[in-house]
């Protein structure tokens, strides 16, 4: 009979908390990032151009269909060796799922931007507005209320897809817990209160899309 001991961990709690600050902190700069790069991807391929749609088109389709864990071994450890620049976990992690992110983010505000009925920018053209302007004050204002929810299932899956940075010695929740288990020699334990941490966070995130979700609908302002 298997007897379960969680006294190590409270006892190096501090190390799981740790672990899970570094995952909070990759996870906000990948989508700070993302969101950016996500929407300048969009609106370049969106724009007509081929000089532009192509390129982004292409960078969009490799992020979105090659493994994030070989992304980040391919940052890790084959731009070193093309730049000759030195790259630690962090920043290979950070420019992985930076722009990784924005390709996924990329193709929600497509989708959001497509969605607005054309006769809004051509509203906007006819009482002066540039195309620019358009976009941005009429266009992505109801675009984004639309991609809010896919917005957040988005965040969520990235916080997830974060725990591979373990691979590269960063050291997050999972590489934390992998090291307690087994200076504590209880792996079970120490996953488990690893995964409790993950569901309580990601649990109050989802909560609190669902909540500006609401709000946003309550007052009108969330598309149908």
């Amino acid at each position: 009979m298997y007897r379960w001991d969680f006294t190590p961990i409270w006892a190096h709690g501090d190390l799981l908390l740790a672990g899970l600050g570094n995952t909070l902190v990759l996870t906000g700069v990948a989508l700070a990032g993302g969101l950016p790069v996500g929407l300048a991807l969009a609106l370049a391929r969106l724009s007509g151009n081929r000089l532009m749609a192509a390129p982004a088109g292409l960078v969009i389709e490799v992020f979105r269909t090659t493994p994030p864990l070989v992304q980040l071994f391919w940052f890790y450890f084959g731009l070193p060796i093309i730049l000759k620049v030195e790259m630690t976990p962090y920043l290979a992690a950070a420019l992985t799922f930076t722009i990784q992110s924005g390709a996924f983010f990329a193709e929600i505000f497509r989708a959001g931007i497509v969605s607005v009925d054309k006769g809004q920018s051509e509203a906007a053209r006819a009482i002066g507005m540039s195309k620019a302007q358009a976009m941005r004050r009429i266009i992505l204002p109801q675009a984004v209320k639309r991609m809010f929810p896919a917005m957040m299932e988005r965040s969520i899956e990235l916080m997830k897809t974060t725990t591979l940075v373990a691979t590269v010695s960063y050291a997050d929740l999972l590489y934390q817990a992998n090291e307690l288990a087994q200076k504590t020699f209880r792996p079970l334990e120490v996953f488990t209160a690893a995964a409790l941490l993950y569901f309580v966070t990601i649990t109050l995130v989802s909560a609190l899309g669902a909540l500006v979700e609401r709000r946003m609908a309550q007052s009108g302002e969330m598309a149908r």
